[in-house]
């Protein structure tokens, strides 16, 4: 099935609000707090191009296991592969960036075991693999389509509002860290205390 623009724009936001939804989850399972993610609004924008550029590049496992006559095992085995490459080197550039023009670490993994630089490790890229993986196999493309199936004119509407949003959201954001030299951080609530933080940017 082909996808229209708007279709794409629309699940980018989606995924945009998952990866925003994991990263706090993670937090709160690791460090009892979830918090603002350095954005205004609740979308990590990285994950949404992330997922999608790579659905358009490099397709799902099963199309991979339809062109190809390689095991299953195999297939599977090289796209978590390829995953790991993909993830690993755009932690990288994006926490050297960020680090450049912005001052500070984005994040760190230097306490994380196998890691290379404090931006990526063999652990932490293994799990975002595994998870794009997963979501490619059996969320993508069912997404896709329940949002495809959305009146033109809805889809249009939401898709363009939705992007204009988070771009400006992204660029603002990030004009805010690269003048303050600072993590863009709004609220956090830690959940042991039970305690809402708001900070002032």
């Amino acid at each position: 099935m082909k996808y229209t623009a708007s279709a794409y724009l629309l699940t980018i936001t989606i995924i945009s609000f998952l990866g925003y939804c994991v990263e706090n989850i993670w937090l709160a399972l690791t460090q009892q707090y979830i918090d603002n993610r350095n954005m205004f609004f609740p979308f990590l924008l990285g994950y949404g191009l992330t997922v999608v550029g790579i659905y358009l590049i490099f397709g799902t496992p099963k199309k991979w296991l339809k062109k190809g006559t390689a095991s299953k095992a195999l297939v599977y085995l090289a796209y978590f592969a390829l995953m790991i490459v993909i993830v690993s080197i755009g932690e990288i550039i994006l926490g050297k960036a960020v680090e450049y023009f912005c001052g500070f670490a984005y994040w760190n993994y230097e306490k994380v075991p196998f890691h290379f630089t404090k931006y990526t490790s063999v652990p932490t890229s293994m799990g975002f693999a595994g998870i794009i993986e997963f979501f490619m196999e059996f969320l993508m493309e069912p997404i896709l389509y329940h949002v495809q199936q959305l009146p033109k004119t809805t889809l249009q509407i939401l898709a363009i509002g939705f992007i204009i949003l988070l771009v400006s959201d992204y660029l603002i954001s990030f004009q805010i860290m690269y003048y303050n030299k600072k993590p863009n951080r709004l609220w956090k609530y830690q959940l042991v205390q039970k305690q809402f933080i708001r900070y002032r940017i």
